[in-house]
């Protein structure tokens, strides 16, 4: 008769997860030993310099990251590792700060900053959006994190002028119940137009003559923030447009409602949300 084949030993399968260990720290260090290369490759063509990040190409990272993954290891494990992964080399590549507003509530900014960039991209608190945005504008290739949630103020306004930062992308790049860092959050830095990605157009819109008429008019499609404006004695609003709507249904609606169109500015783009059901 044929012998059964015997079960491995708890040794043999430790044996087997510290070969997979050493397996992966081997491949983190091939992956530097690229980016090394890379950023060889951009002095040699004048391109190094700015900010590395890149968000088109990490919200689709994060996409398949979530279409492949299965098993018993939690979404949110994978997750974060993959972002501290990404945002470590993106800061080996150019060095960044990270500027966030924490008046919105310390805690959770601070969770979504570490989850996103890890512990080793330098963290700067701000007591508001304003020095956040002038940070950035600063600075080189800076990052700032601004709340994107109801019962902030205007912060938006300032993106509107020529040359000012942009929004860049949203996070969390997944979005999922129970996300561990699930604040909703504006990334904004110089304009990288090389790697913007444009599937969400944001655009600031200020409106006079504002009501709950006006209010209860805005498109289901859009998200809208909504924050007093007391220059305009109205409103301003933080519009984010999804693909295969234009901005246009939205101040059309807003107008049909009695209120007034002052200015409408885009300030800047992201990619669209990916949602994951739990």
């Amino acid at each position: 008769m044929t012998q059964p084949l015997a079960s491995p030993s708890l040794a043999d399968l430790r044996t087997e997860i510290d070969r997979i260990d050493a397996a992966m720290h081997l491949l983190l260090m091939e992956r530097s030993e690229i980016i090394d290369r890379l950023v060889q490759v951009k002095r040699t063509q004048g391109a190094e310099g700015g900010s590395a990040f890149r968000p088109a190409r990490e919200a689709d990272m994060m996409r398949r990251l979530v279409e492949r993954h299965h098993g018993l290891l939690p979404l949110d494990t994978v997750e974060s590792i993959w972002r501290v992964i990404i945002a470590t080399f993106t800061y080996v590549q150019a060095p960044y700060s990270v500027h966030a507003d924490l008046a919105v509530g310390e805690p959770a900014m601070r969770d979504s900053a570490r989850f996103h960039f890890g512990f080793t991209v330098p963290f700067v608190p701000h007591m508001g959006a304003n020095g956040v945005i002038e940070a950035v504008a600063a600075s080189k290739g800076d990052l700032g994190l601004l709340p994107a949630a109801v019962g902030t103020t205007p912060w938006w306004i300032a993106l509107e002028a020529d040359g000012a930062p942009k929004i860049i992308a949203r996070l969390p790049f997944v979005e999922r119940d129970d996300h561990p860092a699930a604040l909703p959050v504006f990334v904004v830095s110089h304009p990288i137009s090389d790697a913007a990605v444009t599937e969400v157009r944001v655009h600031s819109v200020r409106v006079s003559g504002w009501s709950a008429a006006a209010g209860h008019s805005l498109p289901a499609f859009a998200e809208i923030l909504v924050a007093p404006d007391e220059a305009l004695d109205g409103a301003a609003l933080l519009v984010s447009v999804p693909p295969g709507h234009r901005i246009d249904e939205v101040l059309d609606a807003v107008t049909g409602a009695g209120a007034g169109i002052r200015s409408a500015r885009e300030v800047g783009s992201h990619a669209a949300l990916h949602k994951v059901c739990s």
